[in-house]
């Protein structure tokens, strides 16, 4: 690791909708982490994520369909409805049969499950050893505001438990808006009495709703991919350090161990390290690691970076610290 990155342990808003929707699908061979990234100092990278998103947010004019997705070779991708939720299942031949993963993905709760997205999931089901990965495709704002997403996830999670899924090995991934609807998924489990999952992992985590932190303010120009913010339609016209819509103000306590990344120059730098200290004093075991000098949701929208490789290595060796294989 050529880079110093914080790291503080105790005992998608938006993850841009345009984050990998113009890469191309995924193609056989499935993808495995590299063994380094593209590595440069500050000033280089910064202009390198700059010109990187640009060029998502201001695409060059294209009759060109979207690219279908396309499982790797071996792997099987299913789309399929479930009580009205659309789902999408990625499984993989060799993974193993204790670990499954739920995806819930970030994009502000207006944005929808993209490729970008699916092919994080091949990533998060290499770096899980996971034999099965489900994507939910859960109900947008402005049309469908709280609890709508919150419902979807919820649905979704007691079909894999319907289906036989232990949940000590469901590892609920989430990034951004999707870390803020994993965390509430956790708590509505709470509430009724429902079993929780394995771990939660978090990216870049959207955990309050109001907009007054510091980083929310110092990271505006800073923060090559979210930048500014306006107040989101998912929660309209309710208090936004309601725990129900801003779960760091909940009661964390019997939530499972989380992993929070977060890039330093990000506007919910500020959202990681309040949840870290929560889940610490609500005796949740959580590692926040903050990488210096990124943006927000560098590793979906980056993952050539050497930083995001590092934040891949982590999660896996995350997982397997805490999982049986």
């Amino acid at each position: 690791m050529n880079q110093k990155i914080l790291r503080l342990a105790a005992a998608g808003l938006l993850g841009m909708t345009l984050c990998g929707s113009s890469l191309p699908a995924y193609a056989a061979p499935a993808w495995t982490l590299p063994s380094e990234g593209v590595q440069m100092e500050n000033t280089a990278k910064q202009a390198y994520i700059y010109k990187e998103m640009y060029g998502r947010f201001h695409p060059a004019a294209s009759s060109a369909k979207p690219a279908v997705f396309e499982a790797p070779d071996g792997w099987t991708y299913t789309r399929y409805s479930q009580d009205g939720l659309v789902l999408e299942e990625l499984t993989n031949p060799e993974g193993s049969g204790n670990r499954t993963i739920l995806q819930l993905h970030g994009g502000g709760y207006i944005g929808p499950l993209h490729n970008g997205y699916r092919n994080q999931g091949v990533r998060q089901a290499v770096l899980s050893n996971a034999h099965d990965t489900y994507m939910v495709n859960y109900r947008l704002a402005p049309r469908h505001t709280y609890p709508a997403a919150l419902d979807d996830a919820m649905t979704a999670y007691r079909f894999m438990l319907k289906k036989g899924y232990k949940p000590e090995n469901i590892i609920v991934f989430g990034d951004s808006a999707g870390g803020n609807l994993v965390l509430a998924l956790s708590a509505k489990l709470k509430e009724e009495k429902l079993p929780q999952p394995a771990l939660l992992i978090l990216d870049s985590p959207w955990t309050t709703l109001e907009t007054e932190s510091p980083s929310r303010k110092e990271s505006v120009k800073r923060d090559l991919v979210l930048g500014e913010i306006n107040h989101p339609t998912y929660a309209k016209g309710m208090n936004l350090s309601d725990p129900h819509i801003s779960p760091v103000y909940g009661d964390l306590t019997g939530f499972p161990p989380m992993l929070i990344q977060a890039g330093g120059y990000e506007l919910f730098l500020d959202d990681g390290m309040k949840l870290a200290k929560k889940a610490a004093a609500d005796n949740v075991k959580v590692t926040l690691t903050v990488y210096p000098g990124m943006s927000h949701d560098f590793a979906l929208c980056l993952p050539e970076l050497q930083d995001s490789i590092d934040s891949f290595a982590e999660i896996r060796d995350f997982i397997n610290l805490n999982m049986k294989p």
